[in-house]
């Protein structure tokens, strides 16, 4: 019988990127959906903020981009220079290196970073929309060309001492995440070659309601998926609003 993997993670972020000279529509559309207050802007072009939850550990920040966008998961870890070590030896590009903080690129090319751990480990409540729908912004999809989704499947899963597995759908893949974190991680295999990249997904115990309360802060309805629904931000952004319990991530 093998061995039971290790995980060096104690914490996960989901960054939301958006394009800079947006930053302050995206901030006050995600605060208000994650039922959150944003904290000061740090960085040398005040790039970055955290959304402050009620009660519970912060797992949601905000990063203006100065092209691009999407989203980006942080991994808050034990061991920061054994990990960073170990992603670069699964095939993984450093970026940047400073005092608590490693920045690199998967195989594929998404970014991600590797933090120290500053203790967290409480989830924040999940939000109660006007219509009294529940919802929660909760999960990270990595959307990957055909060609690349095993080795980066194979590659998160190694990284993070998380098994990776089917979600019942071949377009689909997941990372077992522990179920005290409060990012999940899916995969999912794209149609057509492209670089890689992510997008932030929205549990919502009644998807109509929760696009009607999005529309109404400012996003747009983009298309109906098989059993999610693909929305705008007021900043451009992609994300999706998905079927699953807020309070447990879990799939109906």
């Amino acid at each position: 019988m093998a061995a039971a993997r290790v995980s060096d993670v104690r914490w996960v972020w989901a960054f939301i990127d958006r394009p800079l000279d947006a930053f302050a529509e995206a901030a006050r559309f995600w605060t208000r959906v994650s039922g959150t207050t944003l904290s000061p802007r740090r960085g040398g072009h005040e790039q970055f903020a955290t959304l402050l939850p009620p009660r519970g550990d912060a797992y949601l920040k905000l990063q203006g981009v100065f092209e691009g966008g999407g989203a980006h998961l942080d991994f808050e870890v034990a061991h920061l220079a054994e990990t960073t070590d170990r992603a670069v030896a699964l095939g993984a590009t450093r970026v940047l290196a400073e005092e608590g903080l490693s920045v690199l690129r998967s195989p594929a090319g998404q970014p991600f970073c590797l933090t120290d751990w500053d203790g967290q480990s409480q989830w924040p409540p999940a939000v109660t929309t006007p219509s009294g729908a529940l919802t929660r912004v909760d999960q990270i999809c990595l959307d990957l060309a055909p060609e690349v989704f095993d080795g980066e499947s194979d590659f998160w899963s190694e990284l993070t001492g998380w098994d990776a597995g089917p979600v019942g759908d071949p377009e689909f893949g997941r990372l077992r995440t522990p179920a005290h974190f409060p990012v999940r991680v899916l995969i999912q295999r794209c149609d057509d070659p492209g670089p890689a990249c992510a997008h932030i997904d929205v549990a919502c115990s009644d998807i109509a309601a929760v696009r009607a309360w999005h529309e109404e802060l400012g996003a747009r309805f983009v298309c109906e998926g098989r059993y999610w629904t693909v929305m705008r931000d007021p900043a451009g952004g992609i994300y999706c609003l998905t079927p699953r319990s807020p309070e447990t991530g879990l799939a109906p």
